[in-house]
């Protein structure tokens, strides 16, 4: 080990890192999600790599490539859905990642480039989710990147020059494909990677949040170390290899057992090939997506229907300011607070739902509604946050708030 660390710091990256990096001792339930985002991404650049081994990024090519994959490729059925089934266990950490921090107030002070690059994360894994979906050239991968690149051709004047270079061509072929699958494969990686290392890396500067929203380093003990904190190593790693066995049972099922999940992970439209002169009925796209994909269809107008699906996605990134609260954690807030993020949880599970429904009658009705409670959640943040009523918050962490 000294031969090792006279060249490269590896003792003393474990010491910042892990072994003396120290958390709070109360951490919960919802402090799991960072670690299993971790796992799946591994999972995914797993088994990427061997799906790339037998994939054909052609038009031609592509789909009867996936069913080569499934059928004759030695587990390759196994690794497919691994890597389609991963994709949206990935959406589902994340999402609780960023809902644990909505309730405990993790973007607040100091944290606020933690939660900026955090949401650049976002931005990247939606990117390469979207690059992804159109690879097997089925009818919804097809149709729904037909219907997502076209949105870019509302904005005024330049528009349809964006569509055209997104797309390589005057319409999504060979050449879109083959773009998508650089994207996907190289650049989009590389990007997610560096900013998961930069996030960890702030994360360590300033330290974890906790259920209290306390800051554990303002109170040490002689030898430096918080008086509430215990080494992340092995207290933390121990309880995150419960989680992490508890997920892989999950998610070990669901491969097997529900691969397609009832058409939500794998839509039953994708396993037929890509067809340019037939339109699918009803075109969504995966469920991540849905819940934005519901706010553009909610306003009659395409520019003013991509804007808002466009500021959907932006506006969490600037909670750090909106929210003017002088506590962290929900534990400590008012009931105002505890209701907006309610109502907005619930707005953000039904946009999901009504964005695989039709775009008609009663649906776009409530998908109005929603949208209105979504951006609402946000918007008026600035206010009710500084009127709602708060608790005092203990001097030490506690396990159960009183």
């Amino acid at each position: 080990m000294k031969w090792i660390d006279d060249r490269f710091p590896f003792t003393k990256l474990m010491k910042e890192h892990v072994t003396e990096y120290y958390a709070s001792k109360n951490f919960n339930i919802w402090y799991v999600f960072g670690v299993l985002a971790m796992v799946v991404l591994v999972i995914q650049l797993l088994t990427g790599i061997f799906l790339t081994m037998n994939y054909k990024p052609a038009a031609a090519d592509a789909f009867a490539s996936v069913e080569y994959i499934m059928r004759d490729v030695e587990f390759g059925w196994l690794i497919r859905y691994m890597h389609s089934t991963g994709a949206s266990f990935f959406f589902i950490i994340v999402y609780l990642h960023m809902f644990r921090a909505m309730l405990y107030g993790s973007y607040k002070k100091p944290r606020e480039l933690i939660w900026i690059i955090g949401m650049l994360i976002f931005f990247v894994l939606m990117a390469e989710a979207f690059a992804g979906y159109l690879l097997p050239w089925g009818q919804m991968s097809y149709w729904g990147a037909q219907v997502i690149i076209s949105l870019f051709g509302a904005i005024p004047v330049v528009g349809d020059s964006i569509v055209e270079l997104i797309r390589g061509d005057y319409s999504i072929s060979d050449i879109t494909l083959n773009r998508f699958f650089a994207l996907h494969v190289i650049a989009l990686p590389l990007a997610l990677i560096g900013l998961v290392v930069v996030h960890i890396m702030a994360l360590h500067e300033v330290g974890s949040n906790n259920p209290d929203g306390i800051e554990i380093k303002e109170r040490k003990g002689p030898d430096g170390v918080p008086l509430d904190g215990v080494a992340f190593h092995p207290y933390h790693t121990s309880k995150d290899l419960v989680a992490i066995i508890v997920f892989l049972m999950i998610f070990s099922f669901v491969v097997f057992f529900a691969p397609d999940m009832g058409g939500y992970f794998l839509e039953h439209a994708n396993f037929e090939p890509a067809n340019t002169m037939a339109t699918p009925e009803h075109i969504a796209p995966v469920w991540y997506f849905t819940p934005f994909y519901a706010i553009l269809r909610a306003v009659p107008n395409k520019l003013w229907g991509a804007i808002l699906m466009g500021a959907a996605v932006l506006l969490p990134m600037f909670l750090p300011w909106l929210d003017r609260s002088r506590v962290k954690s929900i534990r400590y807030r008012g009931w105002i607070y505890r209701v907006a993020l309610t109502l907005f949880a619930i707005s953000f599970v039904m946009l999901g739902w009504l964005g695989l429904k039709p775009a008609e009658d009663v649906y776009v009705v409530m998908a109005r509604v929603f949208s209105v409670i979504y951006f609402g959640f946000f918007l008026l943040m600035p206010y009710y946050s500084t009127i709602d009523k708060t608790k005092p918050v203990p001097d030490r962490v506690v396990y159960h708030a009183k």
